[in-house]
Formats: C-alpha cells, structure tokens, sequence
C-alpha cells in the first residue's frame, strides 16, 4: 500500500483543534491542490470564501446550526458553486440569453466538490484535520447575504481545517458489495449487505459512545427519511438556478 492510499484510508472528521495556526504556505498548497481538481469542460464552476473575520465567523456559526468548530477552527471555508463567473466569461462571445439548466447546476455543485475534496486529501497530507460542514445550507439565504453571493452562486457546504486535537475512531464503511458492482447494479446484494453494515456500525458506535449508543445504520438512515432542507429548492431558484 502506498503513501496516499493510506493517508486516504486514515480519514476521520476532526472537530476540535489545537490553537495552531494554518500557515499561508500551507493554506496556499491546500487551495493550489484543490484548483488541480477534475472539472467539467473547465468550467471551474466553484469558488472558495475563506472566513477571516471572526464577527463574520459567529453570524455563520449561528446559521450553520450553532457549531463551535466553526469559530474555534484556525480556517474557515466556505465552497460555493458558481456559474456567474462561467456567465460573464461566456457573456463576451454568447449574444444570446446565458441558459440556466440543471445540467450547469449539477457541474458547480460537482465542481465545488470535487475541488474540496482535493483540499481536504492535502491538509491531511500536511498534518491537519478537516470537518464539513452540511450545516451552512440550513439558511442558505442569510448565509448568501453575509457573504454577498451573486445570482447563480450557492453555498454547497463549509470546511473548517485545523491541527487536529483529537484522535475519533475510524468509522467504518459500508461494505464493498453494497457499493460496486460489475456491469449491472446487483439490487440482491443490498439487505445482506446492509444487515452487515448495521451490526458493524452498532458495534463501532457502542466503542465510540463507551456503551452508551449502539444505533444500526438502517436507524439512522430512518432518521434521515423525512423531510430536510426543503427550502433549498426554492432558495435555489431566487438564486437564479432554473431546475428543469
């Protein structure tokens, strides 16, 4: 096994920090890293907002749904797709209405990913810690606000990125049969899959909690069923993004 499979292997959510700093030259190799990530047609539909104002950090924290990593983290970023950039470029040569579809939707939001993925592998590879954060889109409008977003660019999550002051568990992953497959997808292997995964995720959630949790992943999928975040669509459209 080399370097980075093992590096890719050792990921863990990191949401307590030492008070470090990151170094320019380090948030520099993350943000050079992440702008080498795969991208549709090179659109390079994303932009990155690094949160240095700690006012500014508290309001976001707030809104993301009161995550203290948010303030305590030494680098904040928030990862938007955009399209207005793409707009304004395409302007210069496209006389026409600039369209807006889901198609250009999907590129930014796979785009934004794709590049904070690329930066979370090179902060660990530095030695730090990240943590997502799907909370930024909890009020993604007030969010848009702060940070004076455009038409057509939305925040699609935040990162906070630190030495990491903590050592979590690995959490285990599904099974491989429930994930690849060859040639066709094998709906038969799910249920034997899944019921392996709940007895291994029950057994790592006792080890985490100290016996005080054993939660299956079937019962905690079942606490995502039902509606969440049903505003984004409708914020996404006073933002310009026509899902059609």
């Amino acid at each position: 096994m080399n370097e980075m499979i093992a590096l890719l292997k050792q990921h863990r959510s990191i949401r307590k920090f030492t008070k470090d700093p990151v170094t320019e030259q380090q948030l520099d190799a993350i943000l050079t890293a992440a702008q080498q990530a795969s991208t549709s047609s090179n659109m390079q539909a994303y932009s990155v907002i690094g949160i240095t104002d700690m006012e500014l950090r508290r309001e976001l924290a707030k809104l993301a749904g009161n995550q203290a990593y948010i303030e305590e983290s030494p680098v904040f970023l928030v990862w938007c797709a955009d399209l207005y950039r793409w707009e304004q470029a395409a302007k210069r040569h496209y006389e026409d209405e600039m369209p807006s579809t889901t198609e250009n939707f999907i590129i930014g939001t796979v785009d934004a990913a794709l590049a904070a993925q690329n930066a979370a592998i090179a902060a660990e590879s530095l030695g730090l810690g990240i943590v997502y954060i799907g909370g930024i889109r909890n009020q993604p409008e007030q969010v848009s606000e702060l940070l004076q977003l455009p038409q057509h660019v939305y925040p699609v999550f935040g990162m906070c990125i630190g030495v990491p002051d903590q050592s979590p568990l690995n959490r285990p992953r599904l099974p491989r049969q429930a994930v690849y497959f060859e040639n066709t997808y094998k709906q038969g292997a799910i249920d034997s899959a899944i019921d392996t995964y709940d007895e291994t995720l029950s057994a790592y959630m006792k080890a985490r909690s100290n016996g005080k949790a054993s939660t299956a992943w079937s019962q905690a999928m079942a606490g995502k069923a039902g509606p969440v975040r049903i505003h984004m669509r409708s914020f996404l459209e006073k933002q310009g993004f026509k899902l059609e």
